[in-house]
């Protein structure tokens, strides 16, 4: 271990022990979950990335709002991708549907002139999501429109990834006041910070691979 991270573990080691058990317990540490202790993470930032990169080989991910450690390789061959507790969607339609979540969530975010600096993050329609979702499926797949309709999205796609978009805490949603039953489409979604982490352009360079999978 370093010499430094020993040394906060001397002066502050409830404070260390808890980030890095915070760090590992979920996917994202979110700056609302435990702020003072963020703001710790945040202020000896370079003292714990050192630790994770010389301990373990991972990479201490961090900006204003969302911390997460990320590791390139799995270790224990004995432990299958399929039985590894992470967040990973393996069907064509619901990867191209977390692209569009991400293109979709940019656009937002450049309409409203919202940064990762923000103090209040994106919120957003389930009916809006919906219809981007939508055209663009039937953009990528013009010659299977009749399959890619929009309740098509609304109960085989989306029905399928919102729960692990809430679950790994991409998306929050909203509860509406007890005396008002929303429409689904009027369900309100708050986009949280780990978003960020993710590049729309980057992940849409495996269309042309995952156009030529499930073509049915």
């Amino acid at each position: 271990m370093n010499i430094e991270l020993c040394n906060m573990l001397d002066r502050s080691g409830e404070k260390v022990r808890a980030i890095l058990n915070i760090l590992i317990e979920s996917p994202c540490f979110y700056s609302t979950d435990r702020q003072e202790l963020f703001y710790f993470l945040r202020r000896h930032r370079r003292e714990f990335t050192d630790f994770f990169d010389k301990m373990y080989g991972w990479q201490l991910l961090m900006d204003g709002k969302c911390a997460r450690v990320y590791k390139n390789e799995w270790h224990n061959p004995a432990i299958t991708p399929a039985n590894r507790a992470m967040f990973n969607f393996s069907r064509r339609d619901d990867c191209l549907a977390f692209m569009m979540l991400l293109e979709f969530f940019e656009r937002q975010l450049e309409e409203n002139g919202m940064t990762v600096e923000d103090r209040h993050n994106l919120r957003f329609h389930f009916g809006d999501l919906l219809r981007y979702m939508h055209s663009r499926f039937q953009e990528i797949f013009p010659q299977q429109s009749e399959r890619y309709t929009e309740e098509y999205i609304r109960a085989k796609v989306l029905k399928a990834i919102m729960p692990d978009l809430e679950k790994y805490r991409f998306i929050k949603r909203i509860q509406p006041p007890e005396d008002l039953a929303a429409l689904r489409e009027e369900v309100i979604y708050e986009a949280l910070p780990a978003l960020y982490h993710y590049n729309a352009a980057a992940l849409s360079r495996t269309l042309p691979e995952l156009r030529k999978e499930e073509e049915v």
